[in-house]
């Protein structure tokens, strides 16, 4: 009877221990309302938000802000269509969120930053927190103010005790990875002088390539992406000095200037670059691309090769970098997007490897000066460890 009951409670535990490790646990929402005053709001003029698990014990002092994805918006009616969502507007957001992966507070999970205070900003102005447009049109009420919103979440966090950091890292997904590599050193001069500052882009290394019809589709994009919010005074001037502004919003034209050591986790066949900037729906009206990018299994032989052609075109985009050891790599060629926030593929027994290695060892090694990390993968499919997933169009809706 007691080893019955014994039984049922290891059961029990599996069970609890398996949602835990699935779903994290919920972090209630802060919204920044001394920012309305400064005119840093979210599409809509809500003041923005975030959601801060307190860090503890040795990690007090630590800091691990990430940046919340969800694309852009390129001019009015696709901002419109935005504002009264999520990522235009603080009322719409959840109160809670779950962290896991990289946000989360167990060490079993996320052994290097368990106990760091760990913020997730939330993402609502629809230019990675670049905007800046003072004129707001009363027939939209849309408000461009990415990069204020940016400077008074920090500003906040600063006041709550980051000024005080230790150990601090920029962080992010998507557009929040495009974000995290783009702020990186106004970040790190925003921090104590002898604080460890570092920067983690996930997912968010975008390059400039023609898209399956061969259409400069992404180059025109982010280009009305930059007029539509100003953001050209707030890309470097080391860029914007050189080329237009737009191009100044791909990593591969900006990121060697940066002086702040970051660590790049991307996969290679970023399933939505293949998804959104590959093989855009404007460029294949026929949905030929259509099953194979819902799973890349799927896909046909010219397909892969099409995409074995994008990994090359990714891989000579990263050496526009240049060599640096301070910077790390976790390029895989999985058929993945944003890999850090889900426990699976950041921490598990089953996560992707590179030279047996997951992402969170890597990240941690990197970040401490344990070990430098700078892996690029073979092409698909050599790599059994992939996941392979489909990302979440709610999450990272398309173009």
């Amino acid at each position: 009877m007691a080893f019955a009951r014994l039984v049922q409670w290891l059961d029990l535990l599996a069970c609890a221990l398996l949602l835990l490790k699935t779903e994290g646990f919920n972090v209630g929402i802060t919204y920044v309302q001394t920012a309305v005053a400064k005119g840093a709001v979210c599409l809509d003029g809500s003041p923005p938000a975030y959601h801060w698990d307190k860090g503890f014990g040795a990690g007090m002092n630590n800091w691990l802000v990430h940046i919340e994805g969800g694309g852009w918006c390129n001019n009015i009616t696709t901002c419109l269509s935005r504002k009264n969502t999520r990522l235009g507007s603080s009322k719409q957001m959840a109160k809670e969120i779950a962290f896991s992966g990289i946000m989360s507070k167990y060490r079993m999970f996320n052994p290097d930053f368990y106990n760091w205070n760990r913020i997730k900003v939330r993402y609502c102005d629809g230019a990675s927190f670049t905007g800046d447009v003072e004129a707001v049109n009363p027939a939209t009420n849309l408000h461009f103010r990415g990069a204020r919103v940016w400077l008074a979440v920090i500003e906040d966090l600063l006041s709550k005790g980051m000024r005080s950091a230790k150990n601090a890292i920029l962080s992010g997904c998507s557009a929040g990875g495009l974000t995290s590599i783009l702020h990186c050193d106004s970040f790190r001069a925003l921090l104590p002088i002898g604080a460890k500052v570092k920067c983690l882009s996930d997912a968010g290394y975008f390059i400039n390539t023609k898209d399956v019809s061969g259409a400069q589709h992404i180059e025109a994009f982010f280009s009305e992406v930059v007029a539509t919010h100003g953001s050209s005074k707030n890309l470097p001037s080391s860029c914007t000095s050189k080329l237009r502004a737009g191009f100044c919003f791909f990593p591969q034209y900006m990121a060697q200037q940066i002086r702040t050591p970051v660590f790049l986790v991307n996969a290679a066949y970023d399933s939505w670059q293949i998804k959104n900037i590959l093989a855009p729906g404007v460029s294949d009206p026929h949905g030929y691309w259509h099953s194979c990018k819902l799973n890349i299994k799927n896909c046909s032989p010219s397909q892969i090769t099409t995409m074995q052609d994008f990994r090359l075109q990714f891989l000579r985009a990263l050496k526009a970098l240049g060599p640096s050891s301070s910077r790390g790599l976790f390029i895989e060629s999985c058929y993945a997007h944003c890999q850090t926030e889900t426990q699976e593929t950041w921490l598990s027994s089953d996560s992707p490897l590179l030279s047996r290695t997951t992402i969170a060892r890597a990240v941690g090694n990197w970040f401490y000066d344990r070990s430098p990390f700078q892996k690029i993968d073979c092409p698909y499919p050599c790599n059994p460890t992939c996941h392979n997933r489909v990302f979440d169009t709610k999450e990272h809706p398309d173009l």
